[in-house]
């Protein structure tokens, strides 16, 4: 009897502790402190969950709003925790009143008075004491925090800082551990388990002992069921769901852009990525599993980009970031590597541009020899003649070399890096003719970047997966290519042979390998995304039969059908590849390499070969129908007129008119005997 006078004194005491308590305003609230140290979240361009970083003590402890939450969780909690949460000023007297009555009646303590509210005093500050002194202070701060913070601030405390075991707090990183996902959609078992866990979390941890879990997780139904909360039936019935037989890891998808995104944000930092989730996840599971089907020790990267806003939707970094075997942590898409033939387009896209050659230009893929460099084709095989528009749809090498001869490896590389793309070479070394065959450094990335901007008109834009640095769908970007030049290429690689099986005509792409079959590359794109791919050894180790257009290619072609969006066609307005290849002119029709003889048509001027009028980066006001006079001074006559590729009527005079369609953009080009070239860029203007 002693026995439980005393339990029931206690109580009471503690009853009218709290009571007496309203009037302590020397107790405080106690500050929500540790609700700050969160986890750091990077998210997608939705605002869904790419990847948590652990907090600085090491919890997971993610932030979640009510609304972010299964509202039968909440219903849930109140109905088994603290069913007058909402008319108690943080200390239910009823409840203790009742628990001080049964500890009276059994000898000891049945059920305790603590409300959801002094559960969350409880988890905020670091006494965890049992005596009555800090239950009457645990009072007195559960009625101060709640007129702080409100009762919706209490709740949104509880979900984000309710013990689950380990290192598990907050109903987010419980839901995501033992479920796989988050809590806004939970079934009434799952719902139910998590009220039951913060009772006793070491005890009831699903990942250590199943029967304590499901034991308290039903006796929660059956509770919830006598008060109301959920009918009998639907209790039973979630009894025989089964209970989690241990942790689930956290969401780790675009995790070497994730770990950047993180640095930034800092500790407990929110940021936010442009990628988009569901491609992200469908393309790793690709680059996942053609890594495995193409060997051991292979990896796959791949990058995925809206050209016209520069907006990386995905980055997949390697095949698999926790295999060590293929080096799944370091960032593939970073990585310097040999592009192989990857970087042909941009020597056709400048030969085109300087006037040296137009797509139905014949050129030779005989043996040649450049000083002492004799490339050979990668089959070992020529073609001979054939026009410049087919060899680069067919990836030749002696084309490609010889063009690059004409316009020159360092004004190449330089316009390269000009358009944005790092372009590495050895300390020292020159920028040579190898560089049309791989003989430069670039990086996953930066090929995406040159794709990019050929399929947007010939100007690149950063790619970025930070949405505050994305550019406008109508931002100039930084030059690699004039228009026509860049549509003429981009036509050609439409022509390019798709894998088997594939559709052709669709992407315009191009495949690449480097020396040593060490990397295997394709990138392609169409009227709204580029798509780069890299396979191959993470150390640069030789890989026998890795070749772009059999282990690459394939990747892109799937990951295009991979991006949840329909191919959409190119828009090639300044496409002048139709151009009949007699209505050229002769200088043109047949592309000379350097050091070739040129035909004696008349007396060669002293002055070299310049579009006098208009000059170089004007802007002329024209009025629509009008027609501009063109002028050229030097060179040999007679002379050929070309405007963005296109012949103007055959008068050979140095002077010209030429009709203009309107207001834009336009390169003007003047050819002589000799097969010299000058050309201007032009911007008309409305006349006022």
């Amino acid at each position: 009897m002693l026995k439980r006078l005393a339990a029931a004194a206690a109580l009471i005491a503690l009853f009218g502790g709290s009571l007496a308590a309203i009037s302590l305003a020397s107790i405080p609230a106690p500050t929500p402190g540790r609700s700050a140290a969160l986890s750091t979240l990077v998210l997608d361009r939705d605002g869904r969950l790419l990847r948590p970083f652990a907090a600085g003590d090491g919890a997971w402890r993610l932030p979640v709003a009510q609304s972010e939450v299964d509202p039968r969780f909440l219903k849930f909690l109140l109905a088994y925790e603290d069913k007058r949460f909402f008319t108690h000023p943080g200390v239910d007297p009823v409840a203790a009143l009742r628990a001080g009555l049964q500890a009276a009646r059994n000898g000891g303590i049945v059920s305790g008075g603590s409300t959801l509210t002094m559960q969350v005093v409880r988890l905020l500050t670091p006494d965890r004491s049992r005596t009555l002194v800090r239950k009457w202070r645990e009072a007195g701060a559960a009625m101060a925090l709640e007129r702080k913070v409100g009762k919706s601030g209490v709740l949104d405390l509880y979900l984000r800082l309710a013990p689950y075991g380990g290192n598990l707090e907050g109903v987010r990183a419980a839901s995501l551990a033992f479920f796989g996902k988050e809590p806004a959609r939970l079934s009434t078992a799952e719902a139910a388990l998590l009220v039951a866990i913060p009772q006793s979390p070491e005890a009831r941890r699903p990942d250590r002992d199943r029967c304590a879990a499901k034991t308290a997780r039903d006796r929660v139904l059956d509770r919830l069921a006598e008060a109301g909360a959920i009918p009998t039936a639907e209790a039973i019935y979630a009894r025989d769901e089964p209970v989690p037989d241990g942790r689930r890891a956290f969401p780790n998808l675009a995790a070497h852009l994730a770990e950047d995104a993180a640095r930034r944000a800092g500790p407990g930092g929110v940021a936010r990525l442009t990628i988009r989730r569901d491609m992200q996840r469908s393309l790793e599971d690709l680059a996942r599993d053609r890594a495995r089907a193409l060997g051991p020790g292979l990896s796959v990267a791949i990058v995925v980009a809206d050209h016209a806003t520069g907006a990386i939707e995905a980055s997949v970094g390697s095949a698999d970031y926790f295999d060590a075997t293929r080096a799944g942590s370091l960032d593939q898409t970073r990585a310097v590597r040999s592009p192989g033939s990857a970087l042909k387009p941009f020597i056709y896209a400048l030969a085109f541009e300087n006037g040296i050659a137009v797509p139905a230009t014949l050129i030779e893929d005989r043996p040649a020899r450049f000083g002492d460099y004799a490339p050979r084709n990668f089959d070992q095989s020529f073609h001979g003649t054939v026009s410049a528009s087919e060899a680069l749809a067919l990836s030749l090498n002696i084309p490609a070399v010889a063009l690059l001869d004409a316009v020159g490896p360092a004004r190449f590389v330089a316009r390269l890096k000009a358009a944005g793309a790092q372009a590495s070479l050895p300390a020292g070394e020159t920028p040579g003719l190898a560089v049309a065959l791989g003989g430069v450094g670039v990086r996953l990335v930066d090929l995406a970047t040159l794709y990019a901007g050929l399929a947007r008109g010939g100007a690149t834009v950063p790619l970025t997966d930070d949405p505050a640095m994305l550019s406008g769908p109508d931002a100039p970007g930084r030059r690699l290519a004039d228009p026509t030049a860049a549509a003429q290429v981009a036509a050609a690689l439409l022509k390019s042979p798709p894998p088997e099986a594939a559709l052709g005509g669709r992407l315009a792409f191009k495949t690449g390998t480097s020396y040593g079959y060490r990397d295997a590359w394709a990138i392609g794109f169409d009227g709204r995304s580029v798509i780069a791919v890299w396979a191959g050894r993470p150390d640069g180790a030789s890989s026998a039969g890795l070749v772009g257009r059999e282990a690459a290619a394939p990747i892109l072609f799937d990951a295009f059908a991979r991006t949840g969006e329909p191919l959409t066609p190119l828009n090639l307005p300044h496409d002048s590849a139709a151009v009949a290849f007699g209505d050229l002119p002769a200088p043109l029709q047949r592309f000379r390499p350097s050091g070739a003889p040129a035909p004696v048509l008349g007396a060669r001027e002293t002055a070299p070969l310049v579009v006098a009028y208009p000059p170089d980066g004007a802007r002329v006001e024209v009025e629509d129908g009008a027609e501009l006079a063109l002028k050229a001074a030097g060179g040999v006559a007679p002379f050929r007129w070309l405007v963005d590729g296109r012949p103007l009527p055959p008068e050979r005079r140095r002077e010209t008119l030429w009709p203009v369609a309107g207001p834009g953009f336009s390169r003007v080009t003047v050819m002589d005997a000799t097969g010299a070239t000058a050309s201007a860029a032009v911007r008309l203007e409305r006349g006022s």
